[in-house]
């Protein structure tokens, strides 16, 4: 099976949530502590720094936390949720424009052994169908935050999965109540 990771010109696409949509069938991947392990992406959300009341960086809103997202797209931007989620972004656009994908979830296809383990259940039911799950089960941390995503420890490939666009739905995010009408905008994709 051919494979090739993602470069920084597919990440550097202008519209987030075409990006968002075209990132899924791609094989998110992780070396961490020697360990192997990836899934194919199933679903994400995207988020637009700009009049989108649910990005973290709205109206070019810069903090320590949300100057990667207005670095070069093809980063990580790994921020803790609820002081104990670890949640994988991706950076897209260009830099200057604080747009990301959060990646929502996967289907493990190498290390299986080591994703259940690292996720402490045995059963492949919920085993990686949130953001905190997937980041838990590839041992994604915030201490990647920042990261080039085209080298190891953490990177994306195409392995030519293709997914029929009648088999993505789209929907409003989850969790961004708080964003108002901008929460009910349909920019998360699931397989």
């Amino acid at each position: 099976m051919k494979t090739s990771i993602l470069p920084s010109e597919f990440f550097a696409n202008p519209d987030v949530v075409d990006v968002s949509r075209k990132l899924l069938g791609k094989v998110l991947c992780t070396t961490i502590d020697g360990e192997f392990t990836s899934g194919m992406i199933t679903e994400t959300e995207a988020y637009c720094g700009r009049n989108d009341k649910a990005c973290h960086a709205n109206d070019n809103k810069r903090t320590d936390r949300t100057e990667v997202m207005f670095g070069k797209p093809g980063y990580a931007y790994i921020y803790l949720c609820y002081g104990i989620h670890h949640l994988f972004n991706v950076v897209t656009n260009r830099e200057g424009l604080a747009d990301a994908v959060l990646i929502r979830g996967i289907q493990p296809i190498d290390g299986y052994e080591i994703i259940k383990q690292r996720r402490q259940i045995a059963s492949q039911k919920n085993l990686c169908d949130g953001p905190g799950k997937l980041t838990q089960a590839l041992g994604i941390r915030t201490s990647h935050n920042r990261q080039n995503l085209s080298e190891s420890p953490i990177w994306i490939e195409d392995r030519k999965i293709h997914i029929s666009p009648d088999d993505i739905e789209a929907g409003p995010r989850i969790g961004v109540d708080y964003a108002g009408e901008d929460a009910l905008k349909p920019w998360r994709f699931t397989v």
